[in-house]
């Protein structure tokens, strides 16, 4: 009987092929061969530190990738070995490998490079008539869109001026006007530098209202005017005409033109700098504008000797944070209501809380243009 039980779930497994439970070994199948690893070794580039698998990753990318000049089509990897004319091939194999070993997935090295390196990229802005710091035939301009009470324009202010110290004559920056919608006080706080700028004082009124961010009433505001000594009739009537506001919607429509998604929006010679692809913003952004130097055939400004007994720079450019700020890093836009790592950017129309403190720190002085 206890056969005849067993009977019909027998019959049921041979009718679909099962005759047996499956083993460790004993497959006729040849197993599939590992996949073979892309050896690749370029002068220039160290990638002692890498794992086995990270140097796949690598190797396969710069491969794969076509180098950045147009009239090179080859990938980086022949570009660097062959040692063509494209300058920018051994920079770009020294990207992804900086990509890699940050952990960056496949899609975010590509993104990084495309960022960095593609020709399309680069867009043409419109500076006329902007505050701006720096010589106006500098070989380098940064752009920036930035709202007063965005926690992180203000964290990236000082890196932005600092650059312009640290390659002094070699950098402009020139600054636009993008207040938040959900920022009540981002306008008024755009009004007040833009009445300051018309009397000479926009680079003064933008330190004190990033370093008073949460204190940026219209009481404040006067405050800061008359701490400057603006002429307090003229100030008042600029912070409510006509010509203010067009200002503001003049760079306003020119951010939504290239696609502004949140603040600080920030273009380097024309290229777009995603923050979130950035590993340390400081060390990084002062890394690309002295490759954009060296793209151009200039010779970058050494850096200024560090005093001794000086404590390592947490910033990693010459412009330290504000007192109360801590150096931007790449993060993830903040969702709605999260507490936001420091360097992302505040996504247009929400407001964020800046990150927690890193110590204090002088912010950088401006150069006259």
């Amino acid at each position: 009987m206890s056969f005849l039980r067993w009977m019909p779930p027998l019959l049921a497994l041979l009718s679909i092929g099962v005759t047996g439970c499956p083993g460790n070994s004993g497959s006729s199948e040849p197993k599939p061969a590992p996949p073979q690893e892309v050896s690749v070794s370029l002068p220039g580039v160290d990638t002692s530190s890498l794992t086995p698998r990270e140097r796949r990753e690598w190797a396969a990318q710069v491969s794969e990738l076509l180098s950045p000049c147009p009239d090179t089509p080859v990938n980086i990897a022949q570009c660097v070995k062959e040692q063509r004319a494209c300058k920018a091939c051994l920079p770009a194999a020294q990207l992804l490998l900086k990509q890699v070993k940050d952990g960056r997935s496949k899609k975010e090295r590509e993104d990084a490079f495309h960022m960095r390196f593609d020709a399309n990229k680069v867009k043409t802005l419109a500076t006329d008539g902007s505050p701006e710091m720096g010589p106006p035939d500098a070989p380098v301009t940064i752009v920036e869109w930035a709202d007063f009470e965005c926690p992180f324009c203000r964290l990236m202010s000082p890196l932005l001026e600092g650059l312009v110290s640290r390659f002094d004559g070699q950098v402009r920056l020139v600054f636009k006007f993008y207040p938040l919608q959900a920022h009540v006080h981002g306008e008024p706080a755009a009004r007040a530098a833009i009445a300051a700028m018309n009397q000479g004082k926009f680079w003064e009124m933008h330190h004190l209202l990033f370093e008073n961010q949460d204190k940026l009433e219209q009481a404040d505001i006067e405050r800061y005017a008359q701490r400057l000594k603006l002429d307090m009739v003229k100030f008042r009537a600029d912070l409510v005409s006509t010509e203010t506001k067009a200002r503001i919607e003049k760079d306003k429509k020119q951010a939504e033109e290239v696609g502004l998604e949140g603040t600080p929006l920030i273009y380097i010679n024309g290229r777009e700098v995603d923050l979130q692809l950035l590993t340390n913003p400081g060390q990084d952004l002062e890394d690309w504008v002295k490759l954009d130097l060296e793209l151009l055939g200039k010779t970058p400004r050494p850096a200024p000797p560090k005093p001794a007994g000086a404590l390592p720079e947490t910033a990693g450019a010459s412009g330290a944070a504000p007192s109360g700020s801590t150096t931007p890093a790449a993060s993830a836009t903040p969702a709605a209501g999260a507490t936001p790592a420091a360097g992302g950017s505040a996504p247009a129309g929400s407001a964020a809380r800046p990150a927690a403190s890193a110590g204090p720190a002088q912010p950088a002085q401006p150069r006259k243009p």
